[in-house]
């Protein structure tokens, strides 16, 4: 499969308030036309190795957009009980990046949510947690790490 693959790396501006504002989307270009693409929250020069491999495709997907078939990935599941456990739990002080600054855009919040899912949002669709920032605005977290929300030290 890598013989017929182009990976390509673009960030995409995110224009919703509640997204990370800059997410790098990967699409894996194949020689027969036929593409898969995913994204991770965050800007590419924070891209690691490791989040490359715990997010990246898997082969069954893989072989599956190479033969111009449909696979979701992230996998879509409507069942959260079957999702992967958090790192954190209902109540817990947070910090939210809500800017494109990784050093100086953080906001203390509290996770009010888990497995937040919008209306409008294709099946399947869920970000990890909804949190109360301080302000008292409500966001959500598109992901899972570090980069996009992390634990509050303690007061």
């Amino acid at each position: 499969i890598r013989a017929d693959a182009t990976v390509s790396i673009q960030e995409v501006q995110c224009g919703d308030p509640m997204c990370a504002p800059i997410d790098t989307a990967v699409t894996i270009q194949f020689t027969s036309g036929c593409n898969g693409i995913f994204g991770l929250p965050m800007e590419a020069k924070e891209v690691t190795k490791e989040e490359l491999q715990n997010n990246f495709p898997t082969k069954e997907v893989l072989e599956k957009w190479h033969a111009g078939e449909d696979a979701d990935w992230p996998p879509m599941d409507d069942q959260p009980a079957e999702f992967p456990e958090l790192r954190f739990d209902l109540g817990t002080r947070v910090l939210c990046r809500i800017g494109p600054d990784a050093t100086k855009d953080w906001a203390p919040g509290k996770i009010i949510q888990l497995w937040y899912r919008e209306p409008g949002w294709p099946p399947g669709s869920f970000a990890p947690y909804k949190i109360e920032l301080d302000d008292g605005r409500n966001i959500f977290a598109p992901g899972d790490m570090d980069q996009v929300i992390r634990k509050a030290p303690e007061p």
